[in-house]
């Protein structure tokens, strides 16, 4: 797929390229994008540099992730307020998030994540949007309840962290929990769970 750019009431939602580098380098100091995700830490130039210029280019072009830099529309500078991604492994698609901290608590992510659903939805043909973040990451399931996601549970040592096995959170957005069509006939179980 080409590269696209969007946009919400307050965001341009446009994909990551080289000129994110400082942007990126200087967000990714932060502990808590440190804490929560796996990027290198500590976080150099040269991961900036490779993520930009080989990974976001590779997604694009092989159709497995799609990364986007959020900016604000009103400042025009192109300041990096978060990054979004869907990606997608075999027939699962997922999203992926992060703020730069002194634009956390102002709705960027939650509104960009909202609008990169639909995009998946509409564009892609995506039926199924996961989340998934480190039990704990309490920042990143309020982004993702807020953008519509119901939180399915806890998948036992699926993650591994720098220091060992990690529980992750789970979660799901469909199209209908957004007003959206499926493409394909869905028939939710019922919750025998609760009777056996």
């Amino acid at each position: 797929m080409e590269p696209v750019s969007f946009t919400t009431e307050r965001l341009l939602i446009r994909p990551h390229d080289a000129r994110d580098e400082d942007a990126l380098l200087a967000a990714c100091q932060d502990p808590e994008i440190g804490r929560w995700t796996d990027f290198p830490t500590p976080y150099e130039r040269r991961h900036a540099a490779f993520y930009l210029r080989a990974l976001v280019p590779r997604g694009w072009r092989d159709d497995t992730m799609y990364h986007f830099a959020v900016e604000r529309r009103d400042d025009g500078d192109g300041t990096l307020v978060a990054s979004v991604n869907v990606h997608r492994q075999a027939d699962v698609w997922g999203i992926g998030y992060w703020t730069v901290a002194e634009h956390r608590g102002r709705g960027y992510a939650t509104e960009a994540v909202g609008a990169l659903a639909r995009w998946a939805f509409t564009e892609l043909g995506v039926q199924r949007l996961e989340w998934r973040a480190e039990a704990g990451n309490r920042g990143s399931w309020a982004v993702a309840r807020r953008a519509g996601f119901t939180r399915e549970g806890v998948l036992r040592a699926a993650q591994t962290g720098r220091d060992g096995l990690r529980d992750t959170w789970i979660g799901a957005l469909l199209p209908g929990d957004v007003g959206l069509p499926f493409a394909r006939p869905y028939s939710p179980a019922a919750d025998d769970l609760q009777r056996s």
